[in-house]
Parts: structure tokens; C-alpha cells; sequence
């Protein structure tokens, strides 16, 4: 499954336990999935400050939102830039509205305790999941250790995959993201690069369909300020945030914070820096664009800030 069975809103029915209630045909129906830096959507559900115009679809992968926005079920997604530039290049439109997190130490290469830094894995076997983040952390390490991709032996394994594969010795080093990458260092794996001696690369963010935003204008924005509330109680009332949440996913409360060091999450007044024209994103878009190769990338219309909050002004 890449990084980051869709459910049917069945009003009397058992879906009831993991849906809202059942809303109108004009709802905003967006894709999520668990990781970190999605969870102040989850907050904002659980305290019920997101509002009854929208709805949180529950998938296991990224691949899962993508097809239910190629089908129509989803009007928007949660996914990371990497993910959103690929499908665009199919011709989908979505255009990303907010982001979510950079990653500054979330994604993160887990290794046996004799491997104690990049260039001890000549020889070695490395599960990453192929995709654009995995690759772009794969690259990364082999350059840190003066490695080729010829000098180890990759072995492609989904993220839900790899602690099985790590418990049964069937690999020597893991490149991962929590809360995958916890159940490993329980098990003995020893951090010996991440995403922190490369920032700048890794966001998620959250997209839309053009066709779709343009008429649920309202939906969005209000899914964006619930969003930044759930984020609000994060930083405001953290233990409480971080209590819930790593009862929600099987954490220990010290697994939950670590999960979070790795992450930044921008504010709305660093979202509007960063969907700036020349801003942060457009800069990852165009480096990201260059390493997967795309075609036709069309960057001028990938970001769309008109949705965002105002900031408050002075009292």
C-alpha cells in the first residue's frame, strides 16, 4: 500500500460505527487515512467540529482514495505531493489546498543494531515501498552512504508488510513512517537516517477536484477551519490530543509524541506562505516534477489558496 475498502454511508447499517450520519447528496466526501499528520481531522470529527457538509471516507492506502477520486466517490483526498502530482499527470483534476505537514524526520530508515549508519548497508537487504516518497528516501540514503542501488538488495514490500518481514529476519533495514516504524524499533530497529537531513522534499497535503470545488466552495472552507481547529487543539491542549489519539491507533503515549517529532505542521498564516505563488510547495512540486519524471506538469494551476481563512487582523 503506498503511504499514505472504502465504506458506503448506510443509514441502519453497521457502516453507521464508522461514518457520520448520513448527509446530503451534496456532502464533500473526502478520502483519508491514518498518519500523523491527518490527525487533527480526526480530532475535529471526534469533538464534532467538522461540519455535517462533509464527511471522512476511511481507507487503508492511498491508492484506495486515488481510484475513489478517479470513480467520482471522493470529492477531495488527503495524500501526499508526490501522490497528488502523479495523479494529475494522468489528467485528474485536483488542485491542493492546504498542507497538512512536512515530513522533518517522519519518514525514517530502520536498521539491524550492527548497521549503525547508511554506508554499513552495502550488501545488505532494504524493504521500501515503491513509491515516489520511498524512492526519494531510497536516493537520499544510498547518497549518504556512497552507495549505488547495485550495492544492496531492495525488496519491495507495502508498509503494512514490514514488520512482519522485519520479525521473520527476512530484511536488514526498513525505510518506513509511523506507526509502522514504532512496531519496528519495539523490535529492535536502531534510526539511522530520515527525512530530517533532507527537508523541503516530503509534504502532505490535502486536494480537491476542481470539478467538485467549484460549486462546494462553502464545504471546503469549512473543512480547512476544522482541520486548523483539530490542529489548534494539538498544540493548545497536546497531552489531551496526544492521549486520544494514541488510543485510537494502539500507541503508548510516548510512541504517539515520537510519531509527531518528525513532523512540522503549518499554521494558516504558514499555509499562506507556502501556497504562495514561488512559495514552498511550488518549489517541492517542481523538484518532485524533475525527479519522477513528469510530463505535461501544468505547476501554474497545482495550488489553490482562495479557499484558506482569512487572518484575523489587529484587535
Amino acid at each position: 500500500m503506498l503511504r499514505r475498502q472504502f465504506l458506503t454511508c448506510a443509514c441502519g447499517t453497521a457502516a453507521l460505527a464508522l461514518l457520520p450520519a448520513c448527509q446530503g447528496r451534496d456532502a464533500l466526501t473526502i478520502g483519508t487515512l491514518p498518519w500523523p499528520g491527518y490527525e487533527p481531522l480526526y480530532l475535529a470529527e471526534h469533538f464534532g467540529w467538522l461540519p455535517t457538509t462533509v464527511r471522512l471516507r476511511k481507507a487503508h492506502s492511498a491508492s484506495q482514495s486515488i481510484a475513489g477520486l478517479v470513480s467520482g466517490e471522493l470529492d477531495g483526498a488527503t495524500l501526499t505531493l508526490d501522490e497528488a502530482l502523479s495523479a494529475r499527470a494522468t489528467g485528474l483534476p485536483l488542485s491542493v489546498v492546504l498542507v497538512l505537514n512536512e515530513s522533518v524526520g517522519a519518514d525514517v530508515v530502520l536498521a539491524r543494531p550492527d548497521i549503525r549508519e547508511p554506508a554499513d548497508l552495502r550488501g545488505h537487504r532494504i524493504a521500501v515501498e515503491r513509491s515516489a516518497v520511498g524512492g526519494i528516501v531510497l536516493r537520499k540514503l544510498l547518497a549518504a552512504g556512497g552507495l549505488q542501488q547495485s550495492d544492496v538488495t531492495l525488496v519491495d514490500l507495502p508498509h503494512d508488510q514490514q514488520p512482519a518481514a522485519w520479525n521473520e529476519g527476512l530484511v536488514d533495514a526498513v525505510i518506513t513512517y509511523a506507526p509502522t516504524d514504532s512496531q519496528i524499533e519495539r523490535a529492535g530497529g536502531q534510526r539511522i537516517f530520515d527525512s530530517r537531513q533532507f527537508p523541503g522534499t516530503i509534504f502532505d497535503i490535502l486536494a480537491v477536484r476542481d470539478d467538485r470545488s467549484r460549486w462546494r466552495k462553502r464545504h471546503v472552507r469549512d473543512l480547512i477551519a476544522a482541520h486548523l481547529r483539530g490542529l489548534d487543539h494539538l498544540r493548545t491542549s497536546r497531552d489531551d490530543a496526544l492521549r486520544r489519539i494514541a488510543a485510537w491507533r494502539g500507541l503508548s503515549l510516548d510512541e504517539a509524541r515520537r510519531a509527531f517529532s518528525g513532523l512540522a505542521l503549518p499554521d494558516l498564516t504558514q499555509n499562506r506562505s507556502m501556497l504562495a505563488p514561488g512559495g514552498t510547495l511550488e518549489q517541492a512540486a517542481a523538484n518532485l516534477v524533475r525527479v519522477m519524471g513528469l510530463q505535461d506538469p501544468r505547476l501554474d494551476t497545482l495550488i489553490d489558496a482562495g479557499f484558506l481563512p482569512e487572518l484575523a487582523g489587529p484587535a
